[in-house]
């Protein structure tokens, strides 16, 4: 279960606004990658136990936290890349990219940001990388379930205008439901084609 540990020690530290960052969507091979960042208040309420890596939450128990996370955070924003970013970029930049519009949209600076993976270091951020920090750390972990709530929520709108993928069903993930719609109809405008099953598929 996560703590409070990380984000007090840092407070003891002198920092006041200390923020989660998690990610969602790198793999599948449509839609955007999504970076959530949070700002929790540092005392330890009864909401944050439903507060877990949103990996091991089933969609209503996330979307039932997310609530409680724009309910009682200091600050929660989102950002994403989309699939065009990513096929341009690469991952990594665009994961770079959505952290930073994710920051930009945070109603209040943080002066540090606990972040479960390294590969897209804010510029002029302090910050420290943890091992499965969403499993570990409040912030990150409400930070994942702000991800992928609206990473899902975003495919679900995608599922109305392309019905023919299953992609509320799925949310762009390779299963083998997606590779055969894939198959048969060629890849839609937010299909990822740099990716290598869409390059398969384009030559």
């Amino acid at each position: 279960m996560p703590d409070l540990c990380q984000e007090l020690d840092l407070y003891r530290q002198g920092y006041r606004l200390v923020a989660g960052a998690d990610e969602a969507g790198r793999g599948p091979l449509a839609g955007p990658v999504v970076v959530g960042v949070v700002i929790l208040p540092l005392e330890h309420s009864p909401w944050l136990e439903i507060v877990r890596d949103s990996k091991k939450m089933t969609p209503h128990q996330r979307e039932q936290a997310f609530a409680e996370i724009q309910r009682h955070t200091v600050a929660v924003s989102t950002g994403e890349a989309t699939a065009r970013e990513i096929d341009g970029l690469g991952l990594t930049r665009a994961v770079h990219l959505a952290l930073t519009r994710a920051l930009q949209s945070l109603p209040l600076r943080p002066d540090y940001l606990l972040m479960d993976f390294m590969h897209a270091l804010p510029e002029g951020l302090p910050c420290r990388a943890l091992v499965d920090g969403d499993d570990s750390c409040y912030s990150i972990a409400a930070a994942s379930i702000a991800a992928k709530v609206t990473r899902d929520r975003w495919m679900e709108a995608a599922d109305r205008c392309f019905p023919e993928y299953g992609f509320a069903r799925h949310k762009g993930y390779a299963t083998q439901a997606h590779l055969d719609a894939l198959h048969c109809l060629g890849p839609c405008p937010i299909h990822r084609r740099s990716f290598a099953p869409l390059q398969k598929r384009l030559l």
